[in-house]
């Protein structure tokens, strides 16, 4: 009777989205990170009562939000245009106006912990070190701070802190690779594993009372496992690791109650261990991939996961095990049978390394025949079976995706995170034209109807096979991506700086292998039309990048589109800037779309 329009693009970006959320000490109450209004704010819902209502307008995307211990407000964290100096905020368990914590414009605050009597806040901030960061602790009674800990010689952030305030964990990183972790009791440094000079990261920890440590770490193994630490003898032990599996997420309950999630490639395991009886089981969850999950006193363990055809949604789980869907996210006018889920495919690279990627697939009645090849962000980070507008909506404009896994990527064990170092554009790249060859050679995508686009590092390996590859390509969409590893180098936010070498490289002593890594050095080779995307506000991948790649290639008579977002930073927090954005993607995409003849 009503021919309904199939769901276009501005009913996929209105779709919410969660990032955060934490629950009240009485489960009466949850708080979220949600753009519910077109705008990131918090929400609240009351349990078991699941209608959400605002509790900021704000309109700026939270880096964090925790309940009081004792339920009395609600702490939160707010930048500015996505600058990232993250200010700390209350407001009222009803919400309000925001009452200023620690706010120093300018300067960044990275919350780490409250104590359990809610009196004291910790934070790690640059606002008296920008390069290493210092650690404080501030007193919410009498407003009296105190720096705990000063960084020296590498990055330092305040990981977490005992429940009374009696001692804490310090995490310094050298690099990506190398994190190592520190306990400070009665002016004791101990590092939490055996030897801070092997080259390992310490990933979560949380502490189940004064005495006692859980965390995971990939100490002397590729892949991280689940570790108890007893406080008063310093010692440390293996509770818990799993074949080829990266435990990422812990969290604990008083009484000994552990969930933790594993990482197998792409997606998510869910397990619960017991740790008075050491026994431990694999949990089904609803979703493919979990963003955050909390285990409260009562045995209830809260979740905010996703799937790629499944928009993140917020689930509880009784301690009998019964699911409950506390949101209810979804696409506008689109049932379930409209969302694609992934193919994982597994292809060997240039040297016979076995690479894992995920293949997206249109239905075949709307398959435009072009495939868009879609590096990942990071470059230590991995695409995921979780859920994006874009890439659905782009499936239903008829468009495959190919999203590969590179090495450098994580999940697949330390030495495969560690093989970027160093190498940004070498075998990372050479990975992905390995994938590319292999989907032409499967019949999978057609070598004249391929895109390339990214973000961040996916924006810089965008234009670096852009450069190096252009024959595979009919266009480019780089969306702030680092166009000169140089200016790069000296640009990034002044507590990455201690790391970049390692990371990176070096301008003085790598010179060369970034210079034949840096997509500026291919302008003569880049011919294709490009569109380029960029946050003014980007602290992480500064404009310049944008801008002196747009005006080389311009200068060069090439065919470039530029874009720039006055308020964003590194990623779009506001939705209009999102649909302004991915409209002028698809336009973009569809204009240089192979026809027969051109």
């Amino acid at each position: 009777m009503f021919p309904f329009a199939p769901p276009g693009l501005e009913e996929f970006y209105r779709t919410f989205s969660i990032t955060y959320f934490t629950i009240s000490h009485d489960e009466q109450q949850i708080a979220f990170s949600t753009n519910m209004n077109g705008h990131f704010n918090i929400w609240g819902m009351e349990l078991p009562n699941t209608f959400p209502y605002p509790l900021t307008m704000v309109n700026q995307r939270p880096s964090f939000v925790r309940f009081d211990p004792k339920g009395r407000f609600l702490l939160v964290g707010f930048d500015r245009d996505g600058d990232e100096n993250q200010q700390i905020y209350a407001i009222s368990p009803n919400g309000g106006q925001l009452m200023p914590v620690r706010v120093q414009h300018g300067k960044r605050h990275d919350f780490s912990d409250i104590t359990q009597d809610g009196r004291y806040l910790y934070y790690s901030s640059d606002k008296d070190n920008a390069m290493y960061l210092n650690s404080y602790r501030y007193d919410l009674a009498t407003e009296e701070e105190t720096i705990i800990y000063v960084g020296k010689e590498v990055t330092t952030d305040l990981s977490t802190v005992s429940p009374s305030g009696s001692s804490f964990v310090i995490a310094k990183a050298s690099s990506n690779t190398h994190v190592a972790n520190y306990l400070l009791i009665d002016d004791e440094e101990i590092c939490l594993t055996p030897d801070d000079q092997v080259p390992h990261v310490v990933n979560v920890v949380r502490y189940l009372d004064e005495d006692q440590l859980v965390f995971t770490t990939n100490y002397q193994a590729s892949h991280s496992y689940l570790v108890h630490y007893d406080i008063p003898t310093r010692t440390m032990k293996t509770l818990i690791q799993l074949e080829n599996r990266d435990i990422s997420w812990v969290t604990v309950n008083q009484q000994g109650v552990i969930y933790f999630v594993a990482q197998n490639g792409v997606e998510d395991e869910l397990f619960l261990y017991d740790l008075p009886t050491h026994a431990y089981r694999k949990i089904d969850f609803p979703g493919a991939v979990i963003h955050q999950i909390s285990v409260r006193d009562s045995g209830n363990l809260y979740v905010l996961c996703s799937s790629e055809d499944h928009p993140v949604n917020l689930y509880r789980r009784t301690i009998d095990g019964v699911w409950t869907q506390l949101t209810n996210l979804r696409v506008i006018g689109a049932s379930p049978s409209m969302m694609q889920k992934a193919k994982t495919i597994h292809y060997p690279s240039f040297d016979g390394m076995v690479i894992e990627a995920m293949l997206f697939q249109p239905a075949k009645e709307k398959s435009n025949d072009h495939t868009i090849i879609f590096p990942h962000g990071g470059p230590q980070a991995a695409d995921r079976k979780k859920f994006w507008s874009l890439t659905q909506f782009l499936l239903s404009q008829g468009y495959a995706i190919f999203s590969p896994n590179y090495r450098g990527s994580t999940g697949y064990g330390a030495e495969f995170t560690k093989m970027i170092e160093r190498d940004w554009g070498g075998a990372p790249r050479q990975d992905v034209v390995a994938g590319i060859d292999y989907l032409i050679e499967q019949g999978l995508a057609h070598r004249e109807k391929l895109f390339v686009m990214g973000g961040s590092y996916g924006g810089y390996m965008t234009l670096l096979l852009h450069g190096r590859h252009a024959e595979y390509f009919r266009a480019a969409v780089d969306i702030f991506g680092p166009s000169d590893l140089f200016t790069f180098y000296h640009s990034v936010p002044e507590f990455w700086k201690p790391m970049m070498d390692a990371w990176l490289g070096n301008p003085e002593s790598d010179k060369e292998k970034m210079t034949e890594d840096s997509p500026i050095t291919y302008l003569d080779t880049m011919t294709k039309p490009m569109l380029v995307i960029q946050g003014a506000n980007d602290p992480r991948v500064v404009k310049v990048e944008s801008d002196q790649i747009v005006e080389l290639l311009r200068n060069k008579g090439r065919d470039i589109e530029y874009l720039v977002l006055e308020d964003e930073g590194h990623g779009f927090s506001k939705k209009e800037n999102e649909l302004r954005v991915y409209q002028r993607v698809i336009e973009f995409l569809d204009k240089h779309q192979w026809k027969e003849g051109k």
